[in-house]
């Protein structure tokens, strides 16, 4: 419910200054159960003292945002809360919008209604909004506060990971074998929505890794584009897990990337490399025949990563019977 009436806000607001702007938006008023209509208008309406939508109104500027984007003109993306179930357990989400232009991503604004000011300071002050333009850099604010920040993102000390919550979003597991390679030993950060950008942008963490869990998966644009433009105007990168830039160019997806790697520049490249050594390794099984007595386990791992050049931390030795 809160999702529709944020969308149907943000898009009335950009409606006073950019009456003909294209908008491409999360959700649809065909989605809003009838039993929920009327406090769905309600919630619009409290947003805007003296106003009084009605629900065709309000309906409408929810549908407003059914643009398919594309590689030419201006357009702006809304997720009005990424990070529902977040949302619901009262954790972390954002509430996100970006301007595209000609398929670059030139805007971006996340409110983060439930992430501290201080992260050295989980139970002080929440709420932070972060902000960039493109050449022009990054910068945050508290909610309390009037005044923005610039902000930018660490390229010092200890690395650590912050990554998606729900396994089904990103793989855990090939997370703990990239952070194995990297020699970080610091457990991850683990949040909900475009907040992990927030946090990298800012400082708090080194890297976020959103890894594939599915082969026809494809990233919605509204996910990722904002937070992508905050971290790269606070002097990180932003790719996939190919290394590839993230293309908002062909539509509501980003159909020809996969995954996400955003981090500092000083792990990179190195990140880069245990990924691939994780998603895309050059050989996944083979099988050796021993016709005498065999090496040394130990031995034998050592020198079949060796040959592979792969780590030895990514080659598992299974003994079989002789046939």
């Amino acid at each position: 419910m809160a999702d529709f009436s944020v969308q149907a806000t943000i898009i009335a607001e950009i409606r006073k200054e950019f009456p003909t702007d294209n908008i491409v938006a999360e959700e649809k008023a065909k989605d809003v159960k009838p039993e929920l209509k009327s406090r769905v208008v309600e919630l619009t309406n409290s947003v805007f003292p003296g106003s009084d939508f009605t629900e065709e109104q309000v309906l409408n500027f929810i549908d407003q945002g059914s643009h398919q984007g594309g590689p030419e003109g201006r357009f702006w993306t809304i997720d009005p809360i990424d990070g529902t179930k977040g949302y619901l357990r009262k954790e972390q989400y954002a509430v996100c919008l970006a301007l595209i232009e000609d398929g670059k991503v030139v805007l971006g604004v996340l409110g983060c209604p439930n992430l501290p000011v201080n992260m050295s300071e989980p139970e002080g002050e929440k709420g932070s909004i972060f902000a960039a333009v493109k050449g022009q850099g990054a910068s945050f604010r508290g909610l309390s506060e009037s005044v923005f920040r610039p902000i930018k993102v660490n390229n010092g000390g200890q690395a650590n990971f912050v990554e998606s919550v729900e396994a089904g979003h990103s793989s855990h597991g090939d997370a703990q074998d990239i952070a194995k390679l990297l020699k970080i030993t610091a457990p991850p950060v683990r949040m909900d929505s475009q907040a992990k950008y927030c946090v990298l942008a800012r400082g708090d963490a080194s890297i976020y890794l959103r890894l594939p869990t599915s082969a026809t998966y494809e990233e919605k644009i509204w996910d990722h584009a904002a937070g992508s433009l905050i971290v790269t105007e606070a002097g990180g990168v932003v790719v996939d897990t190919t290394g590839a830039p993230l293309d908002f160019s062909l539509g509501k997806t980003l159909k020809n990337n996969k995954g996400v790697i955003a981090s500092n520049t000083d792990f990179h490249s190195k990140i880069l490399g245990a990924v691939e050594l994780v998603l895309y390794p050059p050989v996944h099984s083979f099988k050796v025949t021993i016709k005498r007595t065999p090496p040394e386990l130990e031995t034998l791992h050592k020198a079949i990563a060796t040959s592979f050049n792969l780590d030895p931390s990514l080659v598992k030795i299974e003994l079989l019977s002789r046939q």
